[in-house]
C-alpha cells in the first residue's frame, strides 16, 4: 500500500462535507486539518469528520510541513487567492469546480502551478462515470472515426439555488459566484465533451444567456439573484470540430437529450447510454454494458481504483499510481468557452478567443 497522503481542506461547507465523504472511502487519505472562517461550522465538522487541527485562517495551516495537498472548497471568486496561496507554499491543489469566477484567474493559477512545479486538479466529475469512461475508450479504439461535433446539455425543470428553495444566496450573486447555470452544472458537461474530443484549441464562440423564468420577488431581492438560468453556444474548435451548448436551470420544458458526440463511423448519447453506427448497410442502436466492462477490467486485468471517481484519481496520482488527467487544461477551456458565451451575449456577435484573452477582468475575492 502506498504511503497516505496527508490532506487539509479550505472550507468546509455543503460541498466540502461532499468530498470528505468521497475521502473516507480512499484509504490512501488522510484528513489532516481544516479551516474555515465560520469557526460554530468549522467544529461541527471536525467533529463529525474526526479531523484534528481547526484553523480560521486558513495562511496559518499552510505553513505546516506535513500537509501534502490542499483541497479548496468555496464559492468561484475565491478559488484563485487561496490556490495560489496553497502552491506557492508547495502544496498539490485539489479545487472546486468552475476553476475560478473568470478565465484570466484561471489561466494565473494554471501558470502559478506550473511555476511552483506542484499538481493542480479541478474537480471534474464526469470524467470518472462509467458513460465517459466506457466513450474514451471506444472513441480510442476507433468505434467512431473521426469526431466532428458533439452537443453539451444539462437539464433542470426548476433547479435555481436558493431562489427555487435550496443553496445559500452566494450562488446566485455574481460577486461570489461570478455565473450561474454555466458554471454550476455546464461546466460538467462541457468539460466531459471536451475531454472526449481531446481538448481541442477553441476558435470562436457564439452565445447567448436568460433570465425569464418566473421566481419568488422576495427571494430574488434578499440574494440579488443577478446569474442566467439559461446558457446557449455555439464553439468552433480547431480541426473542424464544433460544440453546441445548452445548459438550464430553470425552463417549461421536459429533459433534454443527454450529450452527445458524432464520428465518421458512429455516434454516442451519454445519458441515457447508446452507441449507434451503421453495420453492412443496417442501422444499428446499441447498448453496451458498461458494468461488466468496467468490472472485467478491475477483475481479469487487475485494474486498481485510479478512475473510481475524481477524489480515487487525485489520491492516486499523487501516490504515483497513474499519471493526473489534464483536469487543469480541460477546466481552464472550459472557463474560456464559458466566459466567451457570456462575453458574446453581452456584445451581441460571435468572438475570437483571443477576445476573451484580452477581456477576461479578474473577479477574485481575498479572505
Amino acid at each position: 500500500m502506498s504511503e497516505k497522503i496527508r490532506i487539509g481542506f479550505v472550507g468546509v461547507g455543503q460541498i466540502a462535507q461532499n468530498h470528505l465523504k468521497a475521502y473516507q472511502k480512499i484509504e490512501g487519505a488522510e484528513i489532516v486539518a481544516a479551516a474555515d472562517i465560520n469557526e460554530e461550522q468549522l467544529n461541527k465538522v471536525a467533529e463529525e469528520f474526526e479531523i484534528a487541527d481547526c484553523y480560521s485562517d486558513f495562511h496559518e495551516m499552510l505553513k505546516r510541513d506535513d500537509i501534502d495537498a490542499i483541497d479548496v472548497c468555496l464559492h468561484n471568486n475565491l478559488h484563485m487567492p487561496v490556490t495560489l496561496a496553497a502552491l506557492k507554499a508547495g502544496k498539490d491543489v485539489y479545487c472546486e469546480k468552475p476553476m475560478a469566477g473568470s478565465y484570466i484567474d484561471a489561466k494565473t493559477m494554471y501558470d502559478t502551478a506550473i511555476e511552483c512545479n506542484q499538481k493542480l486538479h479541478i474537480q471534474l466529475a464526469q470524467l470518472y462515470s462509467n458513460e465517459t469512461r466506457i466513450s474514451k475508450y471506444m472513441i480510442d479504439n476507433g468505434r467512431l472515426g473521426k469526431l466532428y461535433h458533439a452537443r453539451s446539455t444539462g437539464y433542470r425543470r426548476r433547479g435555481r439555488p436558493f431562489v427555487d428553495g435550496y443553496g445559500a444566496p452566494a450562488f446566485v450573486d455574481k460577486k461570489i459566484s461570478a455565473g450561474g447555470a454555466l458554471y454550476d452544472m455546464g461546466v460538467y458537461h462541457i468539460s466531459q465533451m471536451l475531454y472526449l474530443l481531446g481538448n481541442p484549441s477553441v476558435e470562436r464562440i457564439s452565445g447567448k444567456t436568460y433570465q425569464e423564468t418566473a421566481l419568488d420577488s422576495g427571494r430574488k431581492e434578499s440574494s440579488g439573484y443577478n446569474v442566467e438560468e439559461l446558457g446557449l453556444g455555439f464553439v468552433r474548435l480547431e480541426n473542424n470540430i464544433s460544440l453546441d451548448i445548452i445548459e438550464a436551470w430553470a425552463v417549461h420544458m421536459d429533459a433534454f437529450e443527454g450529450s452527445s458526440l458524432y464520428g465518421s463511423e458512429g455516434g454516442i448519447r451519454l445519458e441515457p447510454f447508446k452507441f449507434f453506427n451503421t453495420v453492412d448497410d443496417l442501422l444499428n442502436d446499441t447498448v453496451p454494458d458498461a458494468n461488466n466492462l468496467l468490472g472485467r477490467w478491475k477483475s481479469v486485468l487487475g485494474k486498481d481504483d485510479s478512475f473510481d471517481s475524481s477524489q480515487h484519481h487525485w489520491i492516486a496520482a499523487l501516490q504515483g499510481r497513474c499519471e493526473l488527467l489534464p483536469t487543469a487544461q480541460i477546466a481552464l477551456n472550459t472557463m474560456l468557452i464559458s466566459e466567451g458565451i457570456y462575453m458574446s451575449c453581452e456584445q451581441g456577435c460571435e468572438i475570437g478567443a483571443d477576445d476573451v484573452l484580452k477581456n477576461s477582468i479578474s473577479t477574485a475575492v481575498n479572505i
